[in-house]
């Protein structure tokens, strides 16, 4: 049996790891490959922040599904200690007597090698694969293995093919700034936004994707409009453009079910609704949708805020949740008495806007025999009260 081992952080794992992982494959032909996250790597201290090694191993079995005959393994997150890769493999060489081992390294691991714990028993276990980082390094890998060859009596072999740039560090930078997802495995980056490791932030064009089929065809023109008017506010009232835009491109998310579906959403994410909101699915929605955005893609409280009150508005708003909901009432596509008024105040003075459009949807609603929530009649009241002769 020939065992392909790749060690590592995986912090998180990324393309880079699961090409070397394949080109390692693709010469060795193992029977078996192995991707074992560090539980505690003693060649670098894990960033802060970042997943613990169960959360990391999940990923891991995440990116492993990509590679062909690969498998996570949580040996060294078993272990107690420094996850010393010459423990690893005598520990493999015990689980697999007789097994040809193997284990992939890259160059930062390579040209360190003679420096790692117990180096002459890792040798004596296991022959190295070196795969090239970067496209320029096959030189210097060939140095190095000749040098370790002569030093240690080990037995490198140094992957011929181009090398794929990554990093995880990287990756950890791209991140929050909705970067990183061309690094990554789409499954590995939707985990990663999810529970918003790293301090991520999704890609806008990639929530635009996650959210299309959440959307009516009748609906996307609105949702795009709402997005864009989001954004021209932000940059107008300093808000952040992008957290305007996410907020604005989830906040029909679940609009397009009916109450009966709206009812169910609610009790699945465990939220209380009022009597109004009960005969309402129109008003449900923002709560359905902001939920869902939570439990589906980890948004923020701001986020998750702006989508909640986008319809019913609520007293002491935030400017995004004021943005928001002013985009959802002015956005292109909207056409009733009134608007264009709107749209001229929204560059002007944001709270008197505000109140410009409370004031007009609640007027709608008693022209048309609707009960308007309580929460919106507050919401005017408060913005009148507060802002007097000084509204901004």
């Amino acid at each position: 049996m020939r065992i392909l081992v790749y060690g590592g952080s995986f912090n998180p794992p990324h393309l880079g790891h699961a090409a070397a992982a394949r080109r390692a494959a693709r010469i060795l032909q193992p029977d078996r490959l192995l991707l074992i996250p560090a539980a505690d790597p003693p060649h670098k201290v894990l960033a802060a922040g970042s997943p613990d090694g169960a959360e990391r191993l999940f990923l891991t079995r995440l990116a492993a599904r990509a590679i062909p005959g690969a498998e996570a393994c949580d040996l060294e997150l078993r272990r107690a200690g420094p996850s010393y890769t010459a423990d690893t493999m005598q520990a493999l060489h015990e689980r697999y007597p007789g097994a040809e081992l193997w284990f992939l390294v890259g160059t930062d691991m390579l040209v360190t090698l003679d420096t790692w714990h117990d180096v002459q028993r890792l040798v004596r276990l296991t022959g190295l694969v070196a795969a090239a980082r970067e496209p320029d390094e096959t030189a210097l890998l060939e140095r190095e293995a000749e040098r370790l060859r002569r030093q240690l009596g080990a037995n490198i072999l140094v992957l011929p093919g181009e090398a794929t740039p990554a990093a995880s560090g990287d990756v950890r930078a791209l991140l929050p700034q909705r970067g990183g997802r061309a690094l990554l495995d789409p499954a590995v980056y939707a985990r990663i936004i999810q529970k918003r490791h790293y301090g991520a932030r999704p890609e806008l064009a990639w929530l635009r994707e996650q959210t299309a089929p959440m959307i009516e065809p009748r609906r996307r023109a609105h949702v795009d409009g709402c997005e864009q008017t989001a954004v021209r506010l932000a940059a107008r009232w300093g808000a952040d453009a992008s957290d305007a835009a996410e907020a604005a491109i989830l906040h029909d998310a679940t609009k397009k079910f009916g109450r009966r579906e709206q009812l169910l959403l609610c009790r699945k994410y465990a939220m209380m609704i009022d009597t109004v909101e009960a005969e309402n699915g129109n008003l449900l929605h923002a709560k359905t949708g902001a939920a869902w955005a939570r439990a589906r893609f980890g948004v923020t409280d701001a986020v998750y805020n702006a989508v909640l009150w986008h319809t019913t508005a609520r007293p002491d708003m935030t400017l995004l949740e004021k943005i928001v909901f002013l985009a959802d009432c002015m956005e292109p596509t909207r056409a009733y008495p009134g608007v264009d008024a709107l749209r001229a105040m929204a560059f002007e003075s944001l709270d008197r806007a505000v109140i410009l459009a409370l004031q007009q949807g609640l007027e709608s609603l008693r022209r048309h025999g609707v009960q308007p929530h309580a929460r919106s009649v507050e919401a005017l009241a408060w913005l009148l009260k507060e802002t007097g002769n000084h509204i901004q």
